[in-house]
């Protein structure tokens, strides 16, 4: 079997249909690999897909790096060597990332001789969505104290986001970009054009969110969809600064509003920013979504 460079398309708004089929067989849990993210990251990534004999083959490619995934689907072992085998001719370091964990099973049970290594970048964090919805415990005592301070100077209200509201959710990202100064910064610019994919698609794409508006003005939102039956991923925060702690809020209200459906929720990577770090590992979480890459030696 060979798979073609050719056999790849760049990834569409209508491709939504194939992941849906092929996710409902075969359950991801690593962010990366949503077709939400892929597609509204895709300027960035420059995604391509193909589907070949049942198996969903993704590959990326930016100015740093050019790489495939492990393919999701029905367990084929001719289709797995010959995406390996595509992936290894690219001789890039890390040309194929594994971020399912049964993909790093199957590679260490028949290919045990291929060298992967962990990206604890790029580790998504799982948390139980019970214990982030009441942060119960000595150990988020801090993070509740914030959180009264900030229910105390910023009464809000929340409201789940909708068609009636969307204006003022992009004129809050508007002013959260003018505020971070997204277009003076190369991923702010991709980050700022992701999440206008994101509620530009809100529909078509499946996603939920939640909107804060603290003193009857909206300051904050969260967007999110299913990842799995038993896990939602948490895609996008945004807050303006005008009143501290909004993000603890923003992250509270999304677990009470996602629990009693998921018992996880996936709160993606902290991509090695240690100030982000730090803020995620605050909120202990559950376990890890692992990502690996293969080294080409």
């Amino acid at each position: 079997m060979k798979i073609l460079e050719e056999d790849f398309h760049p990834i569409e708004i209508e491709d939504k249909k194939i992941f849906d089929r092929i996710y409902r067989d075969c359950p991801i849990h690593h962010s990366e690999n949503t077709f939400g993210t892929l597609f509204c990251w895709r300027s960035y990534g420059n995604y391509k897909i193909c589907e070949h004999e049942g198996c969903l083959i993704i590959k990326g490619e930016t100015e740093s790096y050019h790489s495939y995934r492990f393919p999701i689907g029905p367990i084929n072992p001719d289709c797995f060597h010959a995406t390996i085998k595509l992936a290894q001719d690219l001789g890039e370091q890390a040309p194929l990332l594994i971020l399912e964990p049964w993909q790093y099973r199957w590679m260490q049970e028949n290919c045990p001789s291929l060298v992967l290594k962990p990206d604890r970048n790029f580790f998504d964090y799982v948390y139980r969505s019970d214990i982030l919805a009441s942060l119960p415990g000595q150990e988020f005592l801090s993070i509740r104290k914030q959180l009264n301070k900030f229910r105390r100077k910023c009464p809000s209200t929340v409201e789940l986001v909708t068609e009636s509201n969307m204006d003022e959710v992009k004129d809050l990202l508007i002013k959260w970009c003018q505020q971070r100064e997204c277009d003076k910064y190369t991923i702010l610019k991709h980050e700022k054009t992701a999440i206008s994919e994101a509620v530009n698609h809100f529909d078509q794409l499946d996603f939920s969110g939640i909107a804060i508006s603290p003193k009857g003005e909206m300051g904050g939102i969260a967007i999110f969809e299913e990842l799995n039956p038993s896990t939602a991923v948490v895609h996008y925060e945004k807050g303006l600064p005008d009143c501290e702690g909004i993000y603890k809020e923003l992250n509270i209200q999304a677990a009470m509003h996602l629990k009693d459906r998921y018992q996880f929720i996936n709160r993606e990577s902290d991509m090695g920013i240690p100030g982000l770090r730090e803020s995620k590992e605050r909120y202990h979480p559950d376990h890890f979504a692992e990502l690996y890459y293969l080294e080409n030696l």
